[in-house]
């Protein structure tokens, strides 16, 4: 069997786009995780595979409106609900191959159903749903506590905004977090306001590490911040270390918008993949 691949970043959160319309890949966690190791695979943040709605068994996906289906996989070989850079990238690809018509259509995620725009600069726009504020916990970052507020985009995410610089913490080593808060695992948000509708962020994202970008991370922290402040409305740019997104956060809704890339493509080589299973 000829297994296609296509290698993409958003902002830098790189990704494995598993082209698979009809579920036909023994897509385990192991083999995820071959995929997306640095050393012994094509080296990726997680996986993203291409697939009919119709050819899963998941009641997000037969609940969907779109004909194609999100199957995001972490680094580690698990299963996570939503990503937001990863939308992008997939939504790109989506055009690129013909396998939808226009530019604005929606896509299947096991958070919900996710509206793209795929803009002519291939910049693409994605309705993230509602950014909930659900509470407030703490992180720790070498000993130290960072209070943060909770905040869920279809997956979990603890936003710590910082009066130091956020480029001093050291995210080699995993942060600690309340796991009682956090049954299911969380990302770890680290932010610096900047001024007027501007952010600066750094994210320890659950089953991979520390990233270079987080899409729903940065609507986390747009969330977060202006949940500080009084508000839940409003718009900011978001810097981190793989560039720039867009971001605006309204009352039961938020959108982000950045670049998508695709750097590579090619096959699998078979008796690989049957060894990485």
């Amino acid at each position: 069997m000829v297994i296609e691949f296509l290698k993409g970043h958003g902002t830098q959160n790189d990704f494995v786009v598993l082209p698979d319309p009809d579920a036909r890949l023994d897509l385990t966690a192991s083999r995820v995780a071959a995929l997306c190791d640095r050393q012994r695979g094509l080296g990726a943040d997680g996986v993203l595979r291409v697939v009919r709605k119709e050819a899963l068994d998941l009641p997000a996906a037969a609940d969907s409106a779109g004909e194609w289906f999100m199957d995001y996989r972490n680094a580690d070989g698990s299963i996570a609900e939503m990503c937001g850079n990863g939308t992008r990238v997939f939504a790109r690809y989506l055009v690129e191959a013909g396998l939808v018509s226009g530019r604005e259509f929606v896509i299947g995620t096991r958070a919900g159903d996710r509206p793209v725009v795929v803009h002519p600069d291939l910049t693409v726009t994605v309705q993230m749903g509602p950014a909930a504020i659900t509470g407030a916990s703490v992180a720790i970052v070498d000993g130290h506590n960072f209070s943060g507020v909770a905040v869920n985009v279809g997956n979990p995410h603890l936003v710590s905004i910082v009066d130091d610089d956020i480029d001093e913490l050291d995210l080699t080593r995993a942060p600690r977090y309340d796991s009682d808060f956090f049954p299911d695992g969380v990302n770890l948000e680290f932010v610096n306001p900047l001024g007027e509708q501007r952010l600066k962020m750094r994210v320890y994202e659950r089953g991979v590490g520390e990233t270079r970008a987080c899409g729903t991370g940065t609507v986390a922290a747009v969330a977060a911040a202006l949940h500080l402040a009084g508000t839940d409305t409003g718009k900011s740019a978001v810097d981190i270390p793989g560039g720039r997104v867009e971001v605006t956060v309204e009352r039961g809704a938020s959108t982000l918008t950045g670049p998508a890339e695709f750097v590579a493509r090619g096959q699998l080589d078979p008796q690989w993949w049957e060894r990485a299973g």
